[in-house]
Order: C-alpha cells, then structure tokens, then sequence
C-alpha cells in the first residue's frame, strides 16, 4: 500500500503549482493572456478547488479508497486533455478549477488517507515514505515537462499528461489499492485475522466531535499558515531574494535546498510522529518557519541564503505529515476522510492568499522585509497556542473487546467525556505499548 500511495501521490504533480509554471509563459504568449489575468485565473481556480475537498473526504468515508481514487483519476486526466483545448481565459480558468480539485487536492487526499487507514503503529513512518516519494517525483516534472514543452508543444505536453494519470492512477485503483485491511483477511501493518487477534472494532470521532477540540484548529492553523506563507516565498523568490544580492540564477536554484530539506523533514517527524507528542512537533514545525522568515530579511549570498532554504522547506514538509499522521492517532479512521477533507481545503485554499498579500506589502513598501516579518509572527503564535492547549483521546470502540484481544493503547484511552481534550501520555518506547484497535472504514453518517 506504501507503494501504490507514493505512485498516487506523485501523480498529482500535473495539479500543482510546480508543474503548472512550466506551463504559463508558452501559454500567455499564444492565447494573448496577461500574466495578471492568468494569475487570477489561477486563484479562482485553487479557492474553488480547495472548496470541494469536504465532499470529497466524505466521499472516502462513503465509498472507500478504491472507488474514490478511480473516479478522481478518470475526472483528472479529463481535465488535463481538456486544457490542451483551451482558446480563452473561461476555459483556462475551467480547467485551473479542474486540475486544483482533482490533482492537487483530491488526489493526494486520497493517496495518504489510504495509508492512515492501512497502518498504526508504523503509520508515521509510512505517511513518511509516501510523502517523501511523492514530493521527490512532483519536485522533477518540471523539469520533464520543459524539456517536452520545448520539443512539441504546451497543448502536447497537456495531453501526455492526462493520457499518463489515465493509465497510472485509474489501474492503480482498480486493481492496486484496497479499501482496508479486513479486505484481505488482515489487521492494520500487516498481521494476520487469527481467533486470538480477530478484527479490530471500529473506533473514531466524527468531524463535528473533532472539530470542537482545540487541536484540530492548532493543527489546521498550522497547516494553512505554512501553505500560505511558504506558496508567497516561493512565488515571490527570484525577486525577494534578489533584493539581498541573490543572482536570478542563484535564487532558483535556492530551491534545491528546499527541496532536500523538505524531504529530509518529511522522513524525520514521519519516524517521531508515533513516538513523540504532537504539541512538541507542531510547535517545532511553526519555530522553523518563523525562523525561515525572519532569516529572510536579512539572508545573503552563500550559505545564508542555503539556510534560508533549508529552514523555508523543511516546515513545509514536516507539519503536512504531521497532520497526516496525528489526525488518525486522536480521532480514529471511522470518519477520517470528512476530517482530512477539511484539512485539505484550508491547505489548498491557504495557497491562493500567501503570494497575494506578499505582493500588496511590497508595492506599498517598497520591499519584502514587512512581509516576512509579518510573517513571521503567525506561525510563533501557533507554535504557542500548540504548548498551551490540550490533546485529545481517542475514544474507545463501543463494541465490547473480544476475549483476550490486547488492551487499548495509552493515547486511545477512554474518558467519562469522549469530547473534552486531555493533555498528551508520557511517551512509551516501542514495544511497551499495545496495538492500537483501528478498524476499517464503515458508511459515513448522512446529514
């Protein structure tokens, strides 16, 4: 399953932003569009995109991960042919909408659900992996998709791309990915259904219980401010680092480091996120990308500015498999794609905001340091809120345990209240534990 949610995961690269810039100078030239509009169009597309990844994780919790994930594929190489069409702005904005939707967002929705679902004491280290493999994967398309664009043509380039995710994702849900453990005859990481350790009852909270704990909201907080603050670096970095002295050559390739950093960080709180209270990670995640940002303002040529990019692409990396890894830790899987699909709009929606207000504080001032060091603040006031506010249990199945079954482990352990947050367990070295009982994927509820 490792394997099949990396290969998903790495073909939502058409959907992101990364491969999509090799697409807008070509495409601005022949369609006779502006930049400014073409931008626009580009945040029309991500906000409505972003908005429909709530009924896609209910659409998860419904359906499961196979289904899903064939009808994401098929919508998403249709899009990707469609744009090879495109005449006018109406049509590009379309398939902005498209592409943000199905790639960017519903696509890699589906991929690390599948993984939350399919592990638990080796969850972290997992969604680790995919991620790390999907990042990798996303981080060289452009590089291929310049190289094709230059040879034929952008309509050409579209083309190949949807004709890829047809024949890469559609097949890999179909006959790859399975919805849950219990589909073959197993246990989440892998163990066997015998009578001593049958199936695991369902447990899990629903997203109104989870969004009335206050770290949901420290979580997603995080999640968009990364989103929203390292999309305005990126977007904005060939000038930002520019004004310190930084060549346009030696700016991008300031991306380089953000990128092993990204993935470096990606494996690391993968392997802690099991181990480690989440409070800790999240409020290191957030110190990082203060960090990044206040380095900003007065990076230079050389090392500096590889330190800028490290500390930038590493807070990136790290609190989207944080979340990945702890929403299933305290609130279960029973309902995980609603909760997630949440996540994943205000992800995806943070993206169109960053770049934007960057630019309004630099006409006005003349420069990026305002910006960073607005910046700046917002994720240190996360990082605090983090220490301050509690964490919660998972509640416990209400099936009654079968006899002899292992006991529930210490962070899913019962309260009188399943909703109000208690603080975090000691942390347990491995092997001191249980297994945590989490089940497959049961209907969602309607309404």
């Amino acid at each position: 399953m490792v394997g099949f949610s990396a290969l998903a995961l790495a073909a939502t690269a058409p959907g992101q932003t990364a491969a999509i810039s090799a697409f807008i100078d070509p495409m601005t030239e022949e369609l006779g569009i502006s930049r400014s509009a073409i931008s626009t169009a580009y945040l029309i597309g991500t906000l409505i995109g972003a908005a429909a990844m709530p009924l896609v994780g209910r659409a998860l919790d419904r359906f499961g991960t196979r289904a899903t994930m064939a009808v994401i594929g098929a919508v998403f190489g249709t899009v990707l042919l469609g744009l090879a069409a495109v005449s006018g702005l109406v049509g590009l904005t379309a398939g902005f909408v498209g592409v943000r939707m199905a790639g960017q967002g519903a696509l890699g929705l589906t991929a690390t659900t599948a993984v939350a679902v399919w592990f638990t004491r080796r969850r972290g280290l997992a969604l680790g992996l995919v991620s790390a493999i999907g990042a990798a994967c996303i981080s060289l398309a452009p590089i291929g998709l310049e190289a094709l664009i230059s040879a034929t043509s952008w309509r050409t380039a579209w083309v190949v791309e949807g004709v890829a995710v047809w024949l890469i994702v559609v097949p890999l849900a179909l006959f790859g990915v399975r919805d849950d453990p219990a589909s073959l005859g197993q246990r989440p990481d892998g163990e066997q259904v015998t009578e001593e350790t049958p199936p695991a009852a369902p447990v899990g909270r629903t997203l109104g219980e989870a969004v009335r704990t206050p770290f949901f909201w420290v979580v997603v907080s995080g999640v968009a401010v990364s989103g929203m603050l390292s999309t305005a670096v990126a977007f904005h970095q060939i000038d930002l680092l520019g004004e310190r002295g930084l060549s346009a050559g030696a700016a991008a390739a300031n991306f380089l480091p953000q990128t092993v950093a990204s993935l470096l960080a990606t494996l690391a709180i993968g392997a802690l996120v099991d181990r480690v209270s989440s409070r800790w990670l999240t409020s290191a995640c957030m110190l990082t990308l203060t960090t990044g940002l206040l380095w900003g303002t007065t990076v230079d040529p050389g090392w500096s500015a590889i330190a800028f990019g490290v500390l930038i692409g590493a807070s990136g990396g790290a609190i989207r498999t944080l979340e990945a890894g702890a929403f299933p830790r305290y609130y279960g899987t029973t309902h995980l794609g609603a909760i997630r699909g949440v996540v994943a709009a205000v992800s995806v929606g943070s993206t169109a905001f960053g770049p934007v207000a960057f630019a309004v504080v630099h006409d006005l001032t003349g420069g990026y340091g305002a910006a960073l060091l607005g910046g700046a603040a917002v994720p240190l006031f996360v990082a605090l809120a983090a220490l301050v506010l509690p964490t919660p249990t998972l509640p416990t199945s209400s099936l009654p345990a079968p006899e002899g079954s292992p006991a529930p482990p210490v962070d899913a352990a019962p309260t009188v209240d399943p909703l109000p947050p208690v603080e975090d367990p000691p942390d347990v070295p491995e092997g001191a534990g249980c297994t945590p009982t989490v089940a497959g994927r049961p209907q969602a509820e309607t309404g």
